[in-house]
């Protein structure tokens, strides 16, 4: 049986509130903790409060934790997340999210994604958030999740970097083709609405000792009068992860209803997450809104060291292209060239042609408007030798149509078993077959996340 979930994320979103407003529907908080503790250790707690935000009860999800102050690159929490002895499903949906945040950060910060060290999101009370979601939406028995426009806040706050306007960077990258809206209906904060009392640190991004503490605060807004950051970079990364569109409540036969709280309390709205998770109305494999029109970006490049492309194809889907390809051309006066391809949809079609002008030596960059039909898509996890490996699902209308190891894990298991990339992904395959993952299978008998 599948159980859809739509989150109300109209007034924000937090990792700490997705976590709340998941317990609040029922998940085991206990239980979560366990798994958390798997991964990093006794130095995480949780514990779940009722509070009240705008005059509606909710639950709010404190996590405490000693940090050891330390920061990690994602290609290290990669390492803890592939090493924990948690359920697949969770390992899986926590590593799409930091991948999803890794690459933001690195696009915003220009470095490489592997080598981002990150601050508030590595910590390990947000750690907690991403992991904790993730247990709690698989102990749910959440199979698709979609999600409402997102309010990202307004003002100025101060972060590690300085005084920053809102939404920062990373969240203004993550919300790249969703709709998004500055505050809550109408806006109009009052000049107090960052004054109520909290017992949070106010410092997001670093933890400066090893004592026990509280989990992140809200960031403090240095403009009076603005509401501040009402969506942060773990809260986005972990709704770009899991929501596979963005739409108005479906049609929905609901079972549980979830209120996860903030750590402000506002006067004009409340400070919530809504999780609302039953099965969809005649539909119990929703299928994604039509796939918009494309750009399909092309330039022709005839004076490039070819030990480039690599490169330039990784800058082109860092930038948010949906795919990217060279293919060779002959130009003018007899010339061997390439011609740089790369498809995106309206919202990174201006940064993805940054990205052609910038990495390559091309003066000019040519755009047309493209229409695909796609496959519905969802992961399975297998395993090989007790190593987990991915499996990328194109499915229609409830049943598989293709099924392919991800490359990318298959290589990882080659790593972890010593063996060839070959043997690795031949086996993976085989292990993909001996589980069901083929065309034809129906999604109702499998394992699957968005």
């Amino acid at each position: 049986m599948t159980r859809h979930a739509w989150l109300d994320v109209s007034a924000g979103v937090a990792g700490d509130m997705l976590l709340a407003a998941c317990v609040d529907a029922g998940a085991d908080l206990a239980a979560v903790e366990d798994v958390v503790r798997h991964l990093v250790g006794a130095d995480v707690a949780l514990r779940a409060e009722r509070v009240t935000r705008g005059g509606q009860r909710a639950t709010r999800v404190v996590v405490e934790v000693v940090d050891t102050a330390h920061h990690r690159t994602w290609r290290t929490i990669r390492a803890d997340l592939e090493a924990a002895d948690i359920p697949a499903p969770t390992r899986d949906a926590a590593l799409a999210a930091f991948a999803v945040l890794a690459r933001a950060e690195g696009h915003v910060h220009g470095v490489d994604p592997e080598e981002i060290h990150f601050h508030e999101a590595g910590a390990l009370d947000s750690i907690a958030d991403v992991v904790g979601t993730c247990e709690a939406l698989r102990q749910l028995g959440v199979t698709s999740v979609t999600a409402s426009p997102v309010a990202l806040g307004d003002g100025r706050i101060r972060a590690a970097h300085g005084d920053i306007p809102v939404p920062v960077p990373a969240v203004a990258q993550l919300a790249l083709g969703w709709q998004v809206a500055g505050v809550p209906g109408d806006g109009g904060v009052h000049s107090d609405a960052h004054a109520h009392d909290h017992d949070h640190d106010d410092s997001p991004h670093s933890h400066a000792s090893a004592e026990t503490h509280h989990h992140e605060g809200p960031a403090v807004v240095t403009t009076p009068g603005r509401v501040g950051e009402l969506a942060t970079p773990t809260g986005m990364a972990l709704l770009r992860s899991l929501a596979s569109v963005c739409e108005p409540l479906p049609p929905m036969t609901l079972d549980a209803v979830g209120i996860g709280a903030g750590g402000r309390d506002f006067p004009d709205h409340p400070n919530v997450v809504r999780l609302l998770v039953g099965a969809r109305t005649g539909d119990p494999s929703p299928t994604p809104a039509p796939a918009p029109a494309l750009a399909e970006l092309r330039a022709n490049v005839d004076d490039m060291d070819p030990r480039l492309w690599p490169g330039v194809l990784e800058a082109l889907l860092a930038a948010g292209a949906a795919d990217a390809w060279l293919t060779p051309i002959l130009m003018k006066k007899g010339r061997p060239a390439h011609c740089l391809h790369a498809l995106a949809d309206p919202a990174r079609a201006r940064a993805v042609t940054e990205a052609m002008l910038r990495h390559t030596t091309t003066l000019g960059v040519r755009s047309t408007a493209v229409d695909r039909t796609v496959l519905d898509r969802s992961f399975a996890t297998v395993e090989v030798d007790g190593h987990p490996v991915t499996v990328k699902l194109g499915h229609r209308d409830g049943t598989v149509v293709n099924a392919a190891v991800e490359f990318d894990s298959a290589r990882d298991l080659a790593g972890r078993l010593g063996t060839s990339e070959l043997e690795a992904l031949t086996r993976a395959t085989a292990a993909a077959t001996t589980a069901g993952l083929v065309a034809g299978a129906s999604l109702a008998v499998v394992e699957v996340r968005p």
